[in-house]
């Protein structure tokens, strides 16, 4: 080890904290190590917890107006500190420095929105006329659920966190924060400008270790109310076995197709392919992972589909190129097999399939069908398979058949088949003439199968970190 290599502590009521035991942060274009984060045991993070439920009714009876004095310090912090933000990006997770610039600008507006959303949860009230009771009336007002486990990905380390810890705090709850370990770095400095915007202590708590060692107590510990995780449908499920009375919200993997008709403008249909398969290395949850293409326009459409992805830069992150290096070398290696199976089954290569170390070249394998891998599993890479079919319906049955169903994407210029394909598509959106994408950040954003559970946007982000709670009157007339 030498000396300068960067070190984030965790935050746990209210203290920096570090145990002496780290764990290394590999920048994916180095190869070598970005950082180190402390690795925390098993009885540190029940101290978390302990930490976390001591500070909330506090936090809670907080009049909202103050909780949302501390988070707006918090977000000038997170201003001001934009150029180490984006750098720790580059570093931990090869992100463009453009493209973390705009993941910290998405995210203020992502907070101001959630500030100002958040004094519009009113109670409701309601009366028992239509019951037949007269003399009474009820008022629900949204009451924090208590603590909140957040686990973040490693592919926006900054936008998918704050849109689970600013949701749940400025209702009142309070908030263990685990990010990936690939995002970490980012992670815990969130957590260090917490602490310097003098965020209560207790109320927000950032934490890191290996999953392997403190996974399953991290995820089971009775004091949860509400567990926030993205990430893989693997560990999703896992966590939805292993927590005990939390509340899930969880957005897992996709396989989000784009279903390409005979009348679709081919032009703008490709660029936003292109756009939707390849930006961040198709290191997105929501990237478009399979083109169904209907025969009578394929061979217009993938001549199209290949000029713009020859056209795609490769290389550094600090380049701002459109293909930066994945996050590990497991995602080359699942990627490489997914492309040996396609090719060994009969698919072509039409662009693509190179690769030095961590970085992929984009990669687009044609004549693929659903006996090959690639026409269902997750890359999770810029590598995405062709399919040819000649009814509509052989195209939604082939959308439809999958553990997935995130999101699709529909080309036509006829709305009437668009409306009538998407109401048949299993999946939590729909988007037509354009690429699947999460935003706009206020927009519901759901999942079904294995793709995820709960919603998530800012004012579903809000309903689900509370609930309802009610006060009814009773009176008797007096007149």
């Amino acid at each position: 080890m030498t000396n300068n290599i960067i070190k984030y502590q965790s935050l746990i009521n209210g203290e920096l904290y570090e145990n002496g035991n780290w764990i290394s942060v590999i920048n994916p274009t180095t190869n070598k190590i970005a950082g180190q984060v402390p690795a925390l045991t098993k009885v540190e993070i029940k101290k978390v917890y302990e930490s976390a439920k001591f500070a909330q009714k506090n936090w809670e009876q907080m009049p909202i107006l103050k909780r949302i004095s501390f988070l707006n310090s918090w977000k000038q912090l997170i201003i001001r500190d934009k150029l180490i933000l984006a750098e720790l990006m580059t570093n931990e997770i090869a992100k463009g420095t453009k493209a973390a610039y705009s993941e910290i600008d998405r995210t203020v507006e992502y907070i101001e929105y959630t500030l100002q959303e958040a004094l519009r949860l009113h109670p409701e009230s309601y009366t028992g006329d239509s019951w037949g009771s007269m003399n009474k009336l009820a008022v629900f007002e949204y009451v924090p659920k208590g603590i909140v486990l957040a686990i973040s990905p490693f592919n926006y380390p900054i936008n998918l966190s704050v849109s689970k810890i600013f949701p749940a705090l400025v209702t009142g709850n309070s908030v263990v924060f685990k990010p990936a370990t690939q995002g970490s770095l980012v992670g815990l400095h969130l957590a260090k400008l917490a602490k310097e915007a003098n965020i209560p202590n207790g109320v927000f708590n950032a934490i890191s270790g290996k999953g392997s060692e403190i996974g399953d107590s991290l995820v089971e510990n009775e004091a949860i109310n509400v567990i926030s995780f993205t990430g893989s449908a693997v560990v999703g499920n896992r966590i939805s076995q292993k927590s005990l009375k939390a509340d899930l919200i969880l957005e897992l993997g996709g396989k989000d197709p784009a279903i390409v008709l005979n009348d679709a403008d081919l032009e703008d249909t490709a660029t936003k392919i292109i756009k939707g398969a390849f930006s961040y290395s198709g290191q997105r949850c929501t990237a478009i992972k399979r083109v169904l293409v209907q025969r009578t326009i394929s061979s217009k459409l993938i001549p199209i589909l290949k000029e713009k992805v020859e056209k795609l830069t490769v290389g550094l992150p600090t380049d701002n190129c459109d293909i930066t290096p994945v996050i590990d070398q497991s995602t080359v290696d699942n990627a490489k097999k997914l492309i040996k199976d396609a090719l060994d089954k009969g698919a072509n290569c039409l662009v693509g399939n190179k690769f030095k170390e961590n970085l992929m070249w984009p990669t687009i394998i044609t004549d693929v069908t659903t006996k090959m891998n690639l026409a269902w599993e997750e890359p999770f890479a810029p590598l995405l398979p062709i399919i040819i079919f000649d009814e509509v319906k052989e195209a939604i049955n082939i959308a439809n058949d999958s553990q997935y169903g995130l999101q699709a994407s529909v080309f036509t210029t006829n709305i009437n088949s668009a409306m009538s394909i998407a109401k048949l598509l299993e999946v939590g959106s729909v988007n037509i003439n354009d690429q699947s994408q999460r935003g706009p950040d206020h927009f519901s954003f759901v999942g079904v199968k294995d793709s995820g559970l709960g919603v998530q946007g800012i004012r579903p982000s809000l309903l689900a970190f509370t609930r309802p709670k009610g006060i009814v009157i009773n009176w008797k007339t007096k007149i």
